[in-house]
């Protein structure tokens, strides 16, 4: 059976007292044009969106004179809920991804699940207190919450390494490899019991409601 694949492009806006973000993104190859006023967090999501094979557009005006927490986080929440209606719309996909990346000494692994469950376990080993201008600990912050707000489970590890910038970089990258192939489409798949859910159990429904009641009250 053949999957038909429908692409279309995905936007959101996110506006608070702290940050104003705006964010397109098309899960195919096309154009990357960041501006998140953390010049180290465009070049991670720069190759983030190459390799993973998308079209990404962004934009944040942030309240840096505070620092980059705020930014990175709000940028972090934006793309995760962008990417969660993005995903939907793929129908049956391969779900699960994995993949290494090198870049020169370093080494990092990524595994990924789109299981709606979000979860983050993020270990990049990094040392330095800043690299360019994004704190190292909001690299990992913004990982944990692209996670969580994108509802994927993340596992990504840097194995060895010696040069921050590349150990960030290369978890960046095997990301993204991972994800492309977690975004795949899913090989024989066939309409049926899991509704182009790849689960044994099929697609989960959960399903919330209000129910009003009217008091009774006796005047005197």
């Amino acid at each position: 059976m053949e999957i038909k694949s429908k692409i279309s492009t995905f936007a959101a806006k996110r506006v608070s007292g702290e940050t104003r973000v705006e964010i397109e993104l098309r899960l195919c190859p096309g154009k990357i044009d960041l501006n998140s006023g953390l010049g180290f967090l465009d070049h991670l999501l720069t190759s983030l969106a190459h390799h993973a094979g998308w079209s990404l557009s962004l934009s944040c005006e942030g309240d840096l004179d505070v620092d980059d927490h705020h930014s990175a986080e709000d940028i972090a929440i934006t793309l995760g809920a962008v990417l969660k209606e993005a995903a939907a719309e793929r129908g049956a996909m391969t779900r699960f991804g994995s993949a290494f990346a090198p870049l020169d000494e370093a080494l990092a692994r990524a595994v990924v699940d789109f299981s709606g469950r979000p979860w983050a376990e993020i270990d990049l080993d990094l040392s330095r207190e800043k690299l360019g201008d994004i704190a190292a600990e909001n690299i990992g912050h913004f990982l944990e919450s692209l996670a969580a707000n994108a509802g994927i489970c993340f596992h990504v590890d840097v194995l060895k390494g010696k040069n921050d910038h590349h150990k960030a970089e290369a978890a960046f990258k095997a990301l993204a490899l991972a994800l492309r192939q977690a975004l795949s489409p899913l090989p024989g798949f066939k309409e049926g019991k899991t509704r182009g859910i790849n689960s044994t159990k099929g697609p989960a429904v959960l399903s919330v409601t209000r129910k009003d009641e009217t008091e009774t009250g006796y005047g005197t």
